[in-house]
């Protein structure tokens, strides 16, 4: 019997919970919001307006000065490129200090290698090899290397090459770099 009781209670409890209440929008609020918006995109149809023409800015740039309408000015006098590599300017640099490379510039000291040496002489001279197989003969004072390289010394089984660097700074160092004949091991 209680059971009974509590399935009829609970019966109830559905029945009343289940009143019907707001629901959502029908079909018709649809379509009648459908053809209100219809409505206001045909009411906004316009023919296309043309566009006005561009202003003409007469031009007011000189060899010293890069301008535009908005009044800034670049002045690009004692400033470096920004479009130039740094290669490039040192390069150009190389240039101005001592005219076109040599082929015994194109490569870093450390990458050629020293064969003979004729030292016992009035001159020293020398016999270098570069990574493409090519040989020279340098004296003292011949540029070599990428970062202004001149012989300073030849002597028995040795060549010494001054070198100047410069760091981001913008400062010099120099350094001696010495050039070894390798002897083959074995027998």
């Amino acid at each position: 019997m209680r059971f009974n009781a509590i399935a009829i209670f609970v019966g109830l409890l559905v029945l009343a919970g289940c009143e019907p209440g707001p629901q959502g929008p029908t079909t018709e609020d649809f379509n009648n919001e459908r053809e209100a918006l219809m409505a206001n995109l045909n009411a906004k149809k316009t023919p296309p307006k043309k566009a006005p023409a561009p202003e003409v800015v007469p031009d007011t740039s000189s060899e010293d000065f890069a301008s535009y309408a908005g009044g800034f000015t670049y002045d690009r006098i004692g400033l470096r490129d920004p479009f130039r590599t740094f290669e490039m300017e040192e390069k150009s640099r190389r240039a101005l200090l001592g005219g076109d490379s040599g082929p015994l510039e194109q490569y870093d000291v450390n990458q050629m290698s020293l064969l003979a040496v004729v030292w016992n002489t009035g001159s020293a001279r020398a016999l270098i090899q570069d990574p493409a197989g090519k040989s020279y003969i340098i004296g003292s004072g011949t540029r070599i290397g990428k970062n202004q390289g001149r012989v300073t010394a030849i002597d028995d089984n040795l060549v010494v090459v001054n070198e100047t660097y410069v760091d981001f700074l913008g400062q010099e160092t120099t350094k001696d770099i010495e050039m070894r004949i390798r002897r083959s091991e074995g027998g």
